[in-house]
């Protein structure tokens, strides 16, 4: 058994493991929810220690906390954002809906980091100063997640909206079937229906970037329960201040504290963006899926980089690894939306109750998506071959091509034709020279695929 010494808080004694950093408040939470084996998503922890690394500068200034322990608490801090002490963070997600649990973890850290035997710091009346677990970590879940989308999401999605604009540049002569309900329909260019992904993922940064004004808004400095008991009347808006200068990110205090403490609305808004971004990601995920189906018994019209053996027992296989990783995730965060959208219902009187749950849903989902993106631009959709042989039969034998005559012929005598020649198994070309008076080079032109993906009347 590791060896152990004894902590104190209000309740009592408590073992803890002798080479924890963290005392008996976290102890208890370790103790008290063995649900999941997750502990919080490290980025949140992080934005936990922004706070404090900020708090006590502000206090500081505020002339409520002494140079010296300012100093401690701010040096602790930073090792802690520095990713130094991670393996000191054990609570796990489904803990006490405030997030208590966490607060205090990072409080406890940081007061033993900082404190000597002549200088003792405590968690609570010096790092904890001026703070309530119910305003530090709603504005550590808006502060870590508008780090996390500015910092990996956006660029990982600004990454594969120009990944997809290059190929989509170079395949623009290569024409194709079009397909709607899975079935055969008018022609188009490769480059167009790459451009309908690219406009896809360019709305979602749209959207996101549209999100990060209201996840700039930080309950820090409502306190207990919103009225900012206990906290200097500048401490918000020198907080607000303070934590942009760190970040780079444009924050202020939140125009209704009890709205935020109450409230998860942000972070729902935010979830529901990151759905919307995984619903994008799954259509490009099944096209390509699709796309490269076969290589004999499917459409067989991309090639997609091998990069693994696809069967165990099927020697030669290979399978679309990375479409079919990109859906599971895309999945996964439309499913971790949902468990948002509850949590964000649970705002009772003065307090949400499921912060932790919203906090590492919406990190989780973030990573997943910021990760995809990266490898579907990379080992999916900028590594592709086209099979233009694959493509060009089918396009000379598609009946819907017929379509073009419409405005020529009419629609049911086109249709005549195309049933025909369907069921004939024939060039549209020749049965519409045998069934129309149009020349074989008029109808050429008229039918020209290429010309036909240009949009328009016939002319």
């Amino acid at each position: 058994m590791s060896e152990q010494r004894i902590e104190r808080d209000s309740m009592g004694e408590l073992k803890v493991p002798a080479d924890a950093l963290y005392g008996a408040q976290t102890q208890r939470a370790v103790n008290n929810f063995p649900v999941s084996g997750q502990a919080m998503p490290s980025a949140f922890v992080h934005a936990i220690a922004r706070i404090k690394l900020a708090a006590a500068r502000v206090n500081r200034e505020l002339g409520l906390l002494d140079a010296e322990r300012a100093a401690a608490i701010a040096a602790a801090a930073e090792a802690v954002i520095a990713g130094e002490h991670d393996d000191q963070f054990p609570v796990d997600v489904f803990q006490t809906g405030s997030g208590t649990s966490s607060n205090m973890n990072v409080n406890e850290v940081i007061a033993r980091l900082a404190g000597r035997d002549d200088l003792p710091v405590g968690p609570n009346d010096h790092v904890n100063m001026g703070q309530s677990s119910n305003d530090v970590i709603p504005t550590a879940l808006h502060l870590s997640a508008a780090l996390e989308v500015t910092r990996e999401l956006r660029p990982a999605l600004v990454h594969l909206h120009e990944t997809i604009d290059v190929r989509a540049a170079e395949l623009d002569g290569v024409v194709k079937t079009g397909r709607t309900h899975l079935m055969d329909a008018m022609p188009l260019r490769m480059s167009q229906e790459l451009g309908g992904w690219s406009s896809q993922v360019a709305q979602a940064i749209e959207r996101f970037d549209a999100a990060m004004p209201r996840l700039g808004r930080l309950a820090q400095g409502g306190t207990a329960v919103g009225t900012g008991i206990n906290a200097h009347p500048e401490f918000a808006e020198r907080m607000a201040r303070e934590l942009g200068r760190q970040t780079g990110l444009a924050l202020s205090p939140s125009d209704s504290f009890f709205a935020s403490l109450g409230g998860q609305d942000a972070a729902v808004e935010l979830s529901g963006q990151l759905k919307g971004l995984a619903c994008v990601v799954m259509k490009i995920a099944n096209d390509l899926r699709w796309m490269n189906s076969g290589p004999l018994a499917g459409l067989g019209e991309i090639e997609l980089e091998a990069l693994q053996p696809g069967s165990s027992i099927m020697p030669g296989k290979v399978n679309p690894v990375i479409p079919e990783s990109a859906a599971q995730a895309a999945a996964q965060v439309i499913g971790l939306d949902a468990a948002v959208t509850v949590a964000g219902q649970s705002g009772n009187f003065q307090l949400n109750v499921m912060l932790p749950l919203v906090a590492h849903n919406l990190l989780t989902s973030i990573t997943l998506m910021a990760n995809t993106a990266r490898l579907l631009a990379d080992r999916a959709i900028a590594t592709f071959k086209v099979r233009e042989d694959n493509l060009r039969e089918p396009l000379s034998r598609n009946p819907i091509l017929v379509t073009a005559l419409n405005a020529v012929i009419g629609y049911d005598a086109a249709a005549a034709i195309a049933k025909r020649a369907y069921q004939a198994g024939r060039p549209i070309l020749d049965v519409a020279e045998e069934d129309t008076e149009l020349s074989r080079e008029e109808l050429e032109r008229l039918l020209d695929p290429a010309a036909l993906t240009r949009g328009g009347l016939p002319q």
